[in-house]
């Protein structure tokens, strides 16, 4: 018989990760959390989980830039996780023409190689078993674009658009695929505003505040439970009105 439902969450060192994390281990998912560098965050997460909601925990350290060992350790989990989050992600400011060959490689390593061959690795398990939630986390930079920030907001827009079509593709067989596209969340990623910059961003937002982490990992909850069976392909912004 089997145990209770099994999700793979990469980025979970992160604010919206963490709180993925957290929310999932809520609705009772056993959890396998991947990180990179935030080892002691990860680690004081996964206590927490474990001893408040008394899930399973595992976690899974994995460097995205390096594909092939990354993969290799991906092949060794022999994990069939019932839902996968693809939260992982970096974020530079700066012109196009200052982008080095180097950044280019390791944002599109994380953000767009690693989410694909990561679905090819856990897609067969969930179309055998014909149930599967695939969660891609984008941005709202992914869906209008941002000035200074061209590498992400590709990376952001691939995303979606890989989410529009593998839903196409497996949705025959159960599957649901969406995306969920956050705007200006309090997380670190915002670190690099001064105060001035924060508040004048709120300004701008009709909801006249930035969102929380809880917020995002809420929605995520709802896609990835029976109640949104029908929604499949779907980019969900959660921005309160900004650019909506």
């Amino acid at each position: 018989m089997r145990g209770k439902p099994v999700a793979f969450l990469t980025g979970a060192s992160g604010g919206i990760g963490s709180a993925i994390a957290t929310k999932l281990a809520a609705d009772g998912y056993d959890l396998i959390l991947h990180y990179n560098s935030g080892e002691g965050k990860v680690q004081e997460l996964k206590e927490t989980i474990q001893t408040k909601y008394g899930v399973d925990c595992s976690l899974f350290q994995a460097d995205f830039t390096d594909i092939k060992v990354s993969m290799e350790k991906v092949t060794s989990l022999h994990v069939k996780p019932d839902v996968v989050v693809h939260n992982s992600g970096t974020s530079s400011v700066g012109l196009i023409t200052d982008v080095t060959y180097e950044q280019l490689q390791k944002e599109i390593s994380i953000g767009i190689t690693m989410p694909f061959l990561l679905t090819q690795a856990f897609l067969p398990s969930m179309i055998k078993g014909r149930k599967g939630k695939i969660i891609v986390i984008s941005s709202i930079w992914g869906l209008t674009g941002a000035s200074c920030e061209v590498l992400y907001s590709t990376v952001k827009g691939g995303l979606n658009t890989f989410v529009k079509a593998l839903a196409k593709e497996v949705a025959p067989s159960n599957i649901q695929v969406n995306g969920v596209a956050p705007g200006a969340i309090e997380t670190p990623m915002l670190d690099h505003y001064d105060d001035e910059e924060i508040a004048n961003l709120t300004d701008e937002i009709p909801a006249g505040r930035l969102g929380t982490p809880e917020e995002v990992a809420s929605l995520v909850s709802f896609l990835v439970s029976d109640q949104s069976q029908y929604i499949n392909g779907q980019i969900v912004s959660i921005n309160g009105a900004w650019y909506c």
